[in-house]
């Protein structure tokens, strides 16, 4: 008999003397492993809410922000803040909803439903604030462009030399080459965080096929 058969008997016989879960508890190991992460990814996005709030309210004070501070830029500004954060607060329900409802589901089928929905409930979060981050940032400029003394100079100066084409798209390249190194990095930041966790989440959504199957 060669090595192989030799170490199958032998898993087998250790194969017998491992405790069996029941059905009920590998379903209520995963619904506590699926719990613990729906509600990391709630408290995470508070977290990161919490952060860049502190960040602008540390940047309040500095001379680029203080540029901001007029009429014009408030009544665009102030609006797109206020959809921003009412927005974000939708997202922070849902976060918590799914963490609810997550935490008393019964059955498996519902369970697998709920996980799926929490993925795609952390695909629309990180889609919003990319595409926000893209909006904004050029509305600002926009805004800048149209009001801002030291732009209009600089404007006036490129239109007198027939440059004017030539200084809209070094600016667009410029800040399309910023906005993707900000968005490789907070892609990053995701992947790392959310990412790790929505794996763990798929980990439980592929145990719990194979306990319906």
């Amino acid at each position: 008999m060669d090595e192989l058969e030799l170490l199958k008997k032998d898993w087998k016989r250790q194969e017998k003397r491992l405790p069996r879960l029941s059905f009920d508890e590998i379903y209520n190991m995963v619904l506590k492993r699926s719990s613990s992460i729906v509600k990391w990814i709630f408290i995470i996005s508070l977290l990161e809410f919490a952060f860049w709030t502190l960040i602008s309210f540390g940047l309040k004070d500095t001379e680029a922000i203080q540029r901001f501070d007029n009429q014009e830029f408030r009544s665009v500004l102030i609006p797109m803040s206020i959809i921003g954060y009412a927005i974000l607060a939708y997202f922070f329900y849902l976060f918590f909803r799914n963490y609810r409802t997550i935490s008393v589901t019964d059955n498996a089928k519902k369970l697998m439903e709920n996980i799926l929905r929490t993925r795609r409930t952390v695909k629309q979060y990180v889609a919003f604030n990319l595409i926000y981050l893209f909006i904004s940032t050029f509305v600002t400029l926009g805004i800048l462009f149209k009001q801002d003394d030291q732009f209009k100079n600089v404007i006036n100066e490129a239109t007198a030399n027939g440059e004017l084409f030539k200084l809209y798209a070094t600016t667009i390249i410029a800040t399309l080459f910023l906005l993707a190194i900000a968005i490789g990095l907070i892609l990053a930041f995701y992947y790392l965080i959310y990412g790790l966790l929505l794996k763990r989440l798929n980990k439980n959504y592929r145990e719990l096929k194979k306990l319906e199957s």
